[in-house]
């Protein structure tokens, strides 16, 4: 069912519950077309009712994504209107991303550049390698962005950063990245520890993850007092599920994993 007419991602659905999403137009960088923003959006439909317990946005070749397709956009030269469709369906696939409610990791290399940068800020983590590097050069190029990164990588980063990026042309890469929040982590291999974080998640109980995975983003756009509220109402339901009981039973024996910090 998940693999119902997709062209341009591939789809391994491993016994774990993890998918494992692969852009898969390396020739082109992954440049993302409108193709493969209709392909995000019918496939973040189905994955929360699909079985899928975590997902680890992957990329073929030596780029994650080098963002909007500038040939494609060049050629349809689209008119205002088709545009702004066009960016509201960007919305609609990344939006699915964001508030799904499952685990979305990102295994990042090369450029994670314009659209490529705001189709990795909808992940829930990113995991970057030491090729990996972040721009927003919509500026240079007469463009401005469409598909979410004025909320959420002036999110990650600030709005000050993230207009230096765009007037400037500036780039991110390494510890730096790291260090103003366009990664959490920074690795060797980024998708062998993609693949190891989505394992960890996929063993936390679905309503827990979907919390964790919906209700933070739905919280950070209330005032304080509301987000207050909605927080006591998510954890009377997360905190009291039947499933829950078991592992809160280890924990009160004593027979629980304990919490330690990584070496």
């Amino acid at each position: 069912m998940l693999a119902l007419g997709v062209k341009n991602l591939t789809l391994d659905l491993q016994a774990d519950g993890v998918l494992v999403m692969t852009l898969d137009r390396a020739a082109k960088r992954n440049a993302l077309n409108a193709e493969t923003i209709e392909e995000l959006v019918t496939l973040f439909t189905a994955i929360p009712r699909a079985g899928v317990r975590a997902v680890v946005l992957a990329a073929m070749g030596d780029h994650f994504s080098a963002g909007l397709d500038l040939v494609e956009h060049h050629k349809q030269d689209r008119s205002p209107a088709e545009f702004m469709h066009l960016c509201l369906r960007w919305h609609e696939a990344f939006n699915k991303m964001e508030y799904g409610g499952v685990p979305v990791i990102a295994a990042l290399k090369g450029a994670v550049v314009g659209g490529g940068l705001e189709l990795a800020s909808s992940a829930h983590i990113r995991v970057a390698d030491h090729s990996t590097y972040f721009a927003l050069p919509e500026g240079q190029r007469g463009l401005f962005t469409g598909g979410g990164a004025t909320i959420r990588v002036a999110g990650l980063v600030g709005k000050a950063r993230m207009i230096d990026m765009m007037l400037t042309g500036r780039v991110y890469k390494g510890a730096e990245a790291v260090d103003v929040g366009l990664a959490q982590y920074l690795v060797e291999d980024s998708l062998a520890t993609a693949m190891e974080l989505a394992r960890k998640a996929a063993q936390n109980l679905p309503l827990t993850n979907f919390a964790i995975c919906s209700a933070i983003s739905h919280m950070g756009n209330m005032s304080a007092f509301d987000a207050s509220y909605a927080e006591a109402v998510v954890a009377g339901v997360v905190n009291t599920q039947p499933e829950a009981r078991e592992r809160l039973d280890a924990f009160a024996k004593g027979t629980a994993a304990r919490i330690r910090p990584t070496t």
